[in-house]
């Protein structure tokens, strides 16, 4: 049995060195001790942001939720605006649909061919273009763009002189297009000049405009394509360079790391881990070769594991440049009684449409008294609850035990108990969620982490519990020693500030900490078993098991199979809901006897016999230090301006804040925690800039009574260790 991470504290680093970043781990150095209390990993921004369940028998196995219908209002006018790329006979003929990124990717996917059109009349010039155009601008929309409008960070940037009118729609299109023409071959750099190839010259200031926001925010030209890694780092927007320190290597903090040395910083993370990567962890899983037994090894993803959604995705174009296979996982997904039966699949079909029903009468419901009483909210579960009597659904034995499972799927959706979830915005991400098939990546997350994590200097073994900031800097506080630099950037989970692990002088302003207080941090647990073959049949990513005591109805109610992407026959069972917390207090040994039992009761009836596994894992996220839980979700009494709240820097711009809990679209997810980082990148350099217009003296009148240079007098008065980032002299700790 492990408990794998358990990442106890490190030694502190001796007073008299100066400390240097620690090399990168390998993948399988980690040796985590069954300490009580050890834990382990799941979703991070995955389920729910990692892993993403089926809704049912014959549902999509990946969803994170049920999906809501998407509309797309017409394209605006172009009339004034001519591509002159050659357009093949593929891009004439591309009509919207769910997969029309995957097109572009589809070669990775499951090995698969994009579909052959048919032949018929050649379209017109004009209705090509229009073609064109449309499908520039669903890609867009996939991105996160809006069809017929600008972003508000697109209006902060000033892209057009006019809001409103032709200049608008033209910058519209000529942005889509920059954009869809980048993703096409997102191994490239792309540069000014190439976009001008497709415009007419008398929107080059469009064009300008255009490809500057886009590349200034991350998106295009960011990633792991030599071509990306390799172009130089652009000038700075201060002289000397400023220089940031980023607390935590999670996708945040590496993608924030990444672009801010793009966008010419000098850059640290600190990692209180011995490892990147924060709550996406992939660990090798391996049993020696015995006299019956051949030897056996997987790689499992103890953490995030899903991509939730590859349309727009930016770990789909990561996995595009580095040349990562992706398996989309089949949408077959069986459910088992507890005795061992398969539920029939056609009450399982008419339990699912009933219960998305359900959760449309409590749709209905809240926007009526929301429009009413404007601020009236109660949990989920009790308004499902009360409507499930009201309308008598589910009343007898099997029909409710098909319900509970289906709440379970979205308690692990949220990484909360309905309980606990807002009925008026548990949901709100749901315009945003990215479209198109969810995938495994073959080998594991870890594959992410290593390589964005590749050349930034990381000290590991660093776990801040203070961040100090003013007019003048940050020093931040890691085991004995203190950084110095000009911003921060702070990407611990949610949980960790929940728990006030980290101090900050002066206090967070009262917003955030209220915000931090009324935003949930859940819990999802995993046990990921590795067995001698795989008895359960590769023909399946996902199957289900129902239980009859609705308190416990999320142990182990769902499945994954790993055997066609880990490398070995590796079965992962999740844990949910109440569950999950309990998970936690019972021995991990329990766990395995229990999950045994589930699937012999499934696979005997078959007369199919279930060995004992050679190596388990049980996560314990919750008791983890490093996060004190798996991911966000919107509690009652909160709301998505919360995520919005807690992204807002604080110290007039010096100290800054990503992950997947900042990010209002989409939080909970890996791609959202990897988007939060490249947004604060940019926010860093927009706040640098500004400081650098303003007149002399003027910044310094805002400084409170926590000047940062009568601390470091202090410091050095009681000689403490101060390690400082200094962009201007070089001494101390160095970044480059």
């Amino acid at each position: 049995m492990e408990e794998p991470d358990s990442d106890n504290a490190p030694a502190m680093a001796s007073s008299h060195n100066t400390p240097s970043p620690s090399p990168l781990p390998a993948e399988d150095s980690e040796i985590t001790p069954p300490v009580d209390g050890a834990r382990t990993t799941a979703p991070l921004p995955g389920s729910g942001g990692g892993d993403t369940p089926p809704q049912g028998a014959g549902a999509a196995s990946g969803r994170k939720r049920r999906r809501r219908d998407k509309q797309f209002p017409e394209m605006i006018p172009t009339a004034c605006l001519r591509v002159l790329r050659p357009t093949t006979a593929r891009s004439a003929s591309v009509v919207y649909s769910e997969k029309l990124i995957d097109e572009l990717i589809q070669m990775q996917v499951n090995d698969g061919a994009p579909r052959r059109r048919g032949r018929g009349r050649p379209p017109s010039s004009s209705l090509r273009l229009a073609r064109e155009l449309d499908v520039e601008a669903l890609i867009a929309m996939a991105v996160g763009f809006p069809v017929d409008s600008l972003t508000e960070e697109e209006i902060e940037a000033n892209v057009v002189p006019v809001l409103g009118g032709v200049a608008q729609s033209n910058y519209i299109v000529v942005r889509n297009h920059i954009l869809a023409r980048w993703r096409s071959n997102a191994s490239v750099w792309i540069t000014e000049a190439h976009a001008m190839e497709s415009i007419r010259s008398e929107h080059r200031a469009l064009v300008s405009a255009a490809y500057a926001f886009l590349l200034d925010h991350g998106f295009i030209n960011f990633g792991l394509a030599p071509a990306i890694i390799t172009a130089p780092p652009r000038h700075p927007p201060s002289l000397p360079a400023p220089s940031v320190l980023v607390v935590g290597a999670g996708l945040a903090g590496l993608a924030a790391a990444r672009h801010l040395l793009s966008l010419g910083f000098k850059v640290a993370i600190l990692e209180g881990r011995r490892r990147p990567g924060g709550r996406v962890f992939t660990k090798k899983m391996e049993s020696c070769a015995s006299s019956t037994t051949p030897a056996v090894v997987a790689t499992a993803d103890l953490g995030g594991s899903v991509l939730t959604g590859i349309n727009g995705n930016p770990l789909g174009v990561l996995a595009r440049q580095l040349g990562f296979p992706l398996h989309k996982i089949r949408d077959l997904c069986p459910l088992y009684l507890p005795d061992g039966r398969p539920v029939d699949r056609v009450i399982d079909a008419r339990l699912e449409a009933a219960f998305n029903q359900l959760l449309d009468k409590v749709c209905k419901f809240r926007q009526a008294v929301t429009d009413e009483l404007k601020s009236v909210d109660l949990s989920l579960g009790t308004a499902l609850e009360a409507f499930r009597k009201a309308y008598g659904f589910a009343d007898s034995s099997e029909e409710r035990m098909l319900l509970d499972w289906h709440l379970a799927n979205l308690e692990y959706a949220n990484a909360a108990l309905l309980a606990d979830l807002s009925m008026v915005y548990w949901d709100q991400d749901d315009p945003y969620e990215m479209g198109g098939d969810h995938c495994f990546i073959p080998g594991g997350n870890a594959r992410f982490v290593r390589a964005l994590a590749e050349n930034i200097p990381i000290f590991y073994g660093r776990r801040v519990t203070r961040i100090q900031y003013g007019c003048d800097g940050v020093m931040v506080y890691a085991d004995g020693q203190v950084f110095r630099g000009d911003m921060a950037l702070c990407t611990v989970p949610l949980g960790v500030l929940k728990k006030g692990c980290i101090e900050f002088v002066p206090e967070l302003p009262k917003e955030k900490r209220e915000a931090i207080k009324r935003l949930g941090f859940g819990l999802l647990n995993k046990v990921l078993m590795l067995f001698p073959h795989d008895f359960w049949g590769g023909g399946i990513d996902t199957f289900g098991h129902l239980t009859e005591d609705p308190s416990n109805r999320g142990e182990f109610f769902l499945f994954y199979s790993y055997s066609s992407v880990s490398g070995g026959p590796l079965l992962v069972a999740l844990v949910a809901g109440e569950a999950a917390i309990k998970f936690e207090t019972t021995s991990p040994i329990k766990h395995v006897e229990r999950v045994l039992e589930v699937l012999k009761g499934i696979f005997a009836p078959k007369g199919i016999e279930v060995p004992e596994p050679l190596q388990v894992i049980c996560t314990r996220w919750g008791s983890d230090r490093f996060t004190y839980g798996s991911y966000s979700y919107v509690a009652v009494g909160s709301s998505g301006d919360d995520y919005d709240i807690l992204a807002e820097n604080v110290g007039d711009g010096r100290v800054f804040f990503a992950g997947e809990a900042t990010n209002r679209r989409y939080p909970a997810t890996m791609h959202g925690a990897l988007l939060s980082g490249f947004r604060e990148a940019t926010n860093m350099a927009r706040a640098t800039r500004r400081r650098s217009t303003m007149p002399v003296g003027e910044d310094t009148t805002k400084c409170s009574s926590f000047g940062l240079l009568r601390l470091a007098a202090t410091m050095v008065c009681s000689q403490t260790l101060v390690a400082f980032v200094r962009s201007s002299t070089g001494e101390g700790v160095g970044i480059s």
